[in-house]
């Protein structure tokens, strides 16, 4: 009777984590680097090595997952957003609520939305040369023309996310920093990349400081052939709070 009874719990936990048995706590995305250079890639706690589109694995669960990369002369990330895993439907029909459960617990009810990913890798700056050891790193020089403020502020390299889509994608992004105070300059539109855009790199703003970051304003602008373009305004000082740049741009036809 006891041998029946663990035969049918086991049959049970079977039916009732089909997504978690089908699905698997992880699944396997492509990425590849921007540049197409190799790289050192990490996801979800694993370490690969990428040398054109490969394939890894990534946890499913209900957090959004950021895979790095890096090499020798360039750094990057991207952020890999969950949706709804629809093999869960079939749980709920063979199992009803406890295989939802079951797979509730191992976060097989979502999957990664997008299986291909590019990581938009970004240069290296102030590298010491090869030859050169490290306690002769080269000293920091700001360019006169984008500096105005001191140049050694703990804020001008703080490292934030940048997350800018647009529908239809593959539009032009800009950003600019305009500055009410003399501490900070204000600076013509830098282009970034197309949409979609998501990294992680310093907010590059020569002279800030936690203090000035209120009257500095980040503008990012939306530029598409055929559409009109649109621009977003950020309060620096926000950004610096939240460690992020997030904005959507919904383009409109020029008439």
């Amino acid at each position: 009777m006891k041998k029946l009874l663990l035969i049918g719990l086991g049959l049970l936990t079977l039916l009732t984590s089909c997504a978690t048995i089908l699905s698997g706590t992880r699944a396997k995305v492509t990425v590849s680097t921007s540049t197409g250079e190799p790289a050192s890639v990490k996801a979800d706690g694993n370490s690969y090595y990428i040398n054109g589109p490969t394939e890894i694995k990534i946890k499913r669960g209900y957090k959004k997952s950021v895979i790095t990369a890096e090499n020798q002369n360039s750094y990057g990330s991207v952020t890999v957003k969950k949706t709804f895993n629809f093999v869960t439907l079939g749980n709920i029909i063979l199992g009803g609520i406890p295989g939802l459960v079951v797979d509730g617990i191992a976060g097989s009810v979502t999957k990664p939305k997008g299986n291909a990913f590019t990581i938009y890798m970004q240069a290296k700056q102030n590298q010491p040369k090869k030859e050169e050891p490290k306690k002769e790193e080269p000293k920091k020089e700001e360019p006169k023309e984008m500096v105005q403020g001191q140049g050694d502020t703990n804020l001008e390299q703080t490292i934030i996310r940048w997350d800018i889509q647009s529908r239809p994608q593959g539009a032009d992004i800009f950003w600019r920093v305009v500055s009410k105070t003399p501490e900070v300059k204000s600076t013509n539109n830098k282009y970034l990349m197309t949409t979609p855009y998501e990294a992680t790199k310093a907010i590059d703003i020569k002279g800030l400081t936690y203090q000035t970051s209120s009257n500095v304003r980040i503008i990012i602008r939306c530029e598409k052939d055929g559409y009109m373009p649109q621009e977003k305004e950020f309060d620096v000082r926000m950004i610096l709070d939240q460690e992020e740049i997030s904005a959507f741009f919904r383009l409109v036809k020029e008439e």
